[in-house]
């Protein structure tokens, strides 16, 4: 990466909550902090826990991403956490079940048209983040109000996306592995059905889509590389006049640089790519593909 070894300790690191929620915050603590400490955080009102999850260098990079200008205000790391703080934290993930539970009856009693995903409990108990799916507006004024009576405390509900439903969840993808999304993956990015047709995949809805029934993020993670493979080789549809007669680019093989060729009789022919380019007659322009990021889901 070109790194260097800094003249000083950069004093931000980042910090995991549950769900994979992850926030930058200012490390003022006198013997700092290495990944995979418990540290004890300022929240918006009140105080929060979580565990290191970047320091150093890293750290740097990611906050040069998130802000361009560096002039972000950030909240600090108080301290590190003690083990009864780590015990109280385990308690209050016990009692985000029950928290949950309570909610998705209370949005039944008021027929409310919104699927309750997660609970989250602020370490300090000073805030309830309940986080939701819906497929419209939802007016949860009189629930917000009648959860906040019940437990004493600030509730703040938040709509959530289906990928972000997906992320909270967790969960084990097609290829066998937890999903990138609650696992690695830092931010998501629009995929489009051209990335499937540049990697010659069928158009299947259900072998195309996630867990969170959106196209799968995956589809994003080769597409250059066909990208550039594919700038080499012919269009389907191409004509082609070989030995056998006049025929047409039926499909193409970029793993193997081959050809099928198909005739007018149905026949077919494999050729190389450097075999066949003597016969090309015309090649049609090949569709644009748009870059990851680009495109409709």
């Amino acid at each position: 990466m070109g790194i260097s070894q800094p003249t000083r300790t950069f004093d931000l690191v980042e910090v995991q909550f549950k769900g994979g929620r992850k926030e930058l915050f200012k490390d003022i603590t006198q013997n700092g902090v290495d990944t995979g400490d418990w540290v004890i955080v300022q929240a918006e009102k009140g105080l929060d826990m979580g565990s290191v999850h970047l320091s150093g260098e890293l750290v740097r990079l990611r906050a040069r991403q998130q802000d361009k200008s560096g002039k972000q205000e950030r909240l600090n790391v108080v301290r590190l956490a003690h083990p009864d703080e780590v015990d109280r934290l385990q308690k209050n993930r016990r009692d985000e079940g029950d928290a949950l539970y309570d909610a998705k009856q209370r949005v039944d009693r008021h027929r409310l048209d919104m699927k309750m995903v997660d609970a989250e409990w602020q370490f300090d108990r000073g805030k309830l983040t309940l986080y939701f799916t819906s497929a419209q507006r939802v007016d949860f004024r009189s629930l917000v109000r009648e959860l906040g009576a019940h437990y004493g405390t600030r509730v703040e509900l938040r709509q959530i996306g289906a990928r972000d439903e997906a992320a909270r969840v967790g969960g084990l993808g097609s290829c066998g592995r937890e999903l990138c999304c609650s696992t690695w993956l830092q931010e998501f990015k629009p995929v489009s059905t051209t990335a499937a047709r540049a990697q010659h995949l069928p158009l299947n809805p259900t072998r195309l889509s996630g867990q969170c029934g959106r196209l799968k993020c995956c589809l994003n993670y080769e597409l250059e590389t066909y990208m550039r493979a594919v700038k080499g080789m012919p269009s389907t549809g191409t004509p082609v006049e070989t030995p056998q007669g006049l025929g047409h680019v039926r499909q193409v093989d970029i793993f193997r640089a081959v050809v099928l060729v198909e005739y007018r009789d149905k026949t077919w022919a494999e050729f190389t790519l450097d075999a066949l380019r003597p016969y090309l007659r015309s090649r049609r322009p090949k569709p644009r593909v748009k870059p990851p990021g680009g495109g409709d889901e």
